[in-house]
């Protein structure tokens, strides 16, 4: 690895990017944990809302993985997994909202994250605006 690789892999993860691997890390562990739970224990009681719960995990590890990695080709699929991430929030959120009925039982993103402090849709928007501004330096 040249020094210009380890030095773009290293400012993901500095100031604001630290920040967000912290936080895309305990989220990946409540929502692993939570998922994990859920579907062991309750499945049969809110199916949509348990899988939900888990491909909210597998993309909050995946984001955590790749701003961890840094490198340029990581920024960009943690740039693509945080717009999925977002939209997934604003799908879902809306959805609980107009039809809770479908969700006997709350996801990470029902209600765009209101069980989570907001988290959920605030994240997203901060790793977008993180990973776009570190384009240049990554």
């Amino acid at each position: 690895m040249t020094a210009t690789e380890t030095q773009g892999k290293a400012r993901l993860v500095t100031g604001p990017g630290m920040l967000l691997v912290w936080l895309y890390g305990v989220m990946s562990v409540g929502a692993v944990s939570r998922s994990i739970y859920q579907i062991a224990t309750e499945f049969d009681r809110a199916p949509l809302a348990y899988s939900l719960s888990a491909v909210a995990a597998v993309v909050y590890v995946f984001i955590t993985y790749t701003l961890v990695r840094g490198g340029e080709k990581a920024r960009r699929a943690a740039l693509v997994c945080c717009a999925a991430e977002l939209a997934g929030v604003l799908i879902v959120g809306t959805w609980t909202l107009v039809e809770p009925s479908a969700f006997p039982d709350a996801t990470v993103w029902s209600d765009f994250g209101y069980g989570y402090v907001f988290i959920p849709v605030l994240l997203p928007l901060t790793g977008i605006w993180w990973l776009r501004k570190s384009a240049g330096t990554a």
